[in-house]
């Protein structure tokens, strides 16, 4: 399958911010995105990179009516001498495919998609921004297209990449978070599509985030859904406690998002000869820690924020401060050790960066 490239002319184009420190996250995208149409009788086809628009959709697609939908988010970074770096882009299409599988949808050829990508990246290569933790955000996304009512799989689907300039996701920056516990609402259940990156998960979660926000909170710590008592993960991230000496994250067992930053941390920290340990942490446990001085620190970690320290834990009426309410030792060596990888300043023993010109 051929890729068609349709460019925007000069005078089209959108004008780029000026101020990188004002860019935000996820409101600016670029002048061109990625498409390409699948249907059960001729599979994958009509790969093509053009102008950034609009999708024009039947009102009966069933995306919109049954939630076949999933989405990806991975960066471009521009390093020195403007050279430009992917971070583990394969692990995020991989991990599509697991969600696709999960929700009767097609897999996408990985390494035609990685040809795309670093297609589009190129096209776009003066959207990415220059300063320090800036980047470009890359959103792989497919839905269903089948217009029809009933519920049962798509026959055609849309996969599409769009892409945009972004700063820190969080305003304030590489500084400590609050987060609430949620102990009436859940997120997902064993046996669900908590693992998939599916934009139902995300819906799931909004009422609680908003309660959360509400009362002054950043994000919503997850309990499991059926004792209400085993930590998950946060609303867009996995979560990391320091207790003693140990760097302990809940297990992968098929209610949480298997996170590409989340195994990055894994695998670093074992490096450094830090005792891991992926097990159950229930939130008493957690609570118990903190008022007798063994949890040291607590950290969430995703693509888009990479580390965000917690500094405070509200859980049923009273909030409990980490580390004096500072970002702890660890999270920010972890912090800086990723996005020098990322950034291409360090070497990478890994092999997960990946330099595209």
């Amino acid at each position: 399958m051929e890729i068609t490239i349709g460019k925007v002319a000069p005078e089209k184009m959108k004008a780029r911010p000026a101020d990188e420190s004002s860019l935000g996250f996820g409101k600016i995208f670029t002048d061109h995105f990625f498409t390409m149409k699948y249907h059960s009788e001729k599979g994958w086809h009509d790969a093509a990179i053009g102008p950034y628009k609009n999708l024009s959709l039947d009102p009966a697609v069933m995306c919109l009516h049954y939630g076949q939908e999933i989405f990806e988010g991975m960066k471009a970074y521009r390093g020195k001498n403007d050279s430009i770096y992917l971070f583990r882009p394969e692990d995020n299409l991989k991990r599509m495919n697991v969600s696709a599988e999960r929700l009767c949808m097609p897999d996408v050829d990985i390494d035609f998609v990685m040809e795309a990508l670093k297609k589009l990246v190129m096209i776009e290569k003066d959207w990415i921004p220059h300063g320090s933790g800036t980047s470009l955000y890359i959103r792989p996304t497919m839905i269903a297209t089948e217009p029809a009512l009933g519920v049962h799989p798509s026959s055609e689907y849309l996969f599409y990449i769009i892409v945009g300039p972004v700063g820190a996701y969080y305003p304030q920056g590489f500084a400590p978070t609050r987060i609430y516990v949620s102990d009436e609402y859940v997120r997902s259940v064993r046996g669900g599509v908590g693992y998939c990156k599916a934009a139902g998960n995300y819906a799931a979660s909004l009422y609680a985030s908003k309660l959360a926000c509400e009362m002054g909170y950043t994000q919503v710590l997850w309990l499991d859904a059926l004792e209400r008592k085993y930590i998950e993960e946060v609303g867009t991230s996995n979560i990391f406690f320091v207790i003693c000496d140990d760097l302990i994250t809940p297990p992968l067992t098929g209610s949480i998002l298997s996170g590409i930053t989340r195994d990055s941390v894994i695998k670093i920290a074992a490096s450094w000869g830090i005792n891991v340990l992926e097990r159950q942490l229930s939130i008493s446990e957690i609570i118990e820690a903190s008022a007798d001085g063994r949890l040291k620190e607590v950290f969430a970690t995703g693509t888009a924020a990479v580390i965000s320290p917690v500094g405070h834990i509200y859980y049923k009426g009273r909030e409990h401060t980490i580390n004096s309410g500072e970002t702890g030792p660890l999270a920010e060596r972890l912090y800086n050790e990723i996005l020098q990888i990322q950034y291409g300043e360090k070497d990478d023993p890994f092999g997960w960066r990946m330099k595209i010109s």
